[in-house]
């Protein structure tokens, strides 16, 4: 693929870095608080989807560091697969209960107990790939604010009901969203809603972002279609 990818991973690592200075900064107020440390792979288990900016970044970062590792790339496919199908149970359950009328915030709180392992989680549980991990990754074990509602880490002792610093989750994503509509519009993609394209981890290691994918038209492509529009 021709399209450089470099200037909207580089906007994308901007925010991961902003990500990591809050983390940092809330981590030294609240010491106590927070009890992330190697190893404590609670949030490794938690439901979550990526949008399409970080889902390309997280795809490319998987493909350059496992290179010519061919055994250790299949394995962790294979993992990716498995994680993927029981995703799409859980979800496909979500959809039903919707449809019969159970109430949205009761089914994406179910959905918040849901535990799967994350497929770059290896057996010494440590990140296959933690320098280029999500942003939900990043700030997971201090507060987040999503649709004005907090949520806190299980294992970390922040106190319900008290004030703390809280990353609003809203915001971030919302520039994320920003950054993969702008990016569909430069490749001017045949797919302008893809920009709104949320998926799991999982799905975003299996996924082929190729052109065909990205629905971004080849030399002649337009022209063809155009012709065949003319003799329907």
């Amino acid at each position: 693929m021709d399209f450089d990818f470099i200037p909207y991973f580089n906007e994308y690592e901007k925010l991961a870095l902003a990500a990591d200075a809050m983390f940092e900064k809330i981590r030294k107020e609240y010491p106590d608080c927070v009890k992330c440390e190697v190893k404590c792979a609670d949030c490794c288990h938690a439901l979550f989807d990526l949008t399409l900016i970080e889902a390309i970044y997280i795809n490319h970062q998987f493909n350059k560091n496992f290179e010519g590792k061919e055994a250790e790339k299949k394995a962790l496919l294979e993992k990716a697969n498995r994680a993927d199908r029981q995703v799409y149970k859980i979800k496909k359950k979500a959809f039903k209960d919707l449809q019969d009328g159970k109430e949205e915030a009761l089914i994406l709180e179910e959905m918040g107990k849901e535990r799967i392992r994350c497929p770059l989680l290896n057996e010494s549980d440590q990140c296959d790939l933690y320098e280029y991990r999500p942003i939900t990754c990043r700030l997971y074990g201090i507060p987040t604010a999503i649709n004005g509602k907090g949520h806190t880490c299980g294992k970390s002792a922040f106190k319900p009901g008290e004030p703390y610093p809280t990353a609003n989750m809203d915001m971030i994503y919302q520039r994320l969203y920003t950054l993969s509509h702008d990016l569909i519009g430069e490749i001017q993609s045949r797919h302008q809603k893809m920009g709104e394209l949320l998926v799991p981890l999982s799905m975003s290691l299996l996924t082929v972002y190729d052109e065909e994918y990205l629905g971004i038209d080849q030399p002649g492509e337009n022209k063809d279609r155009d012709g065949e529009k003319e003799n329907a």
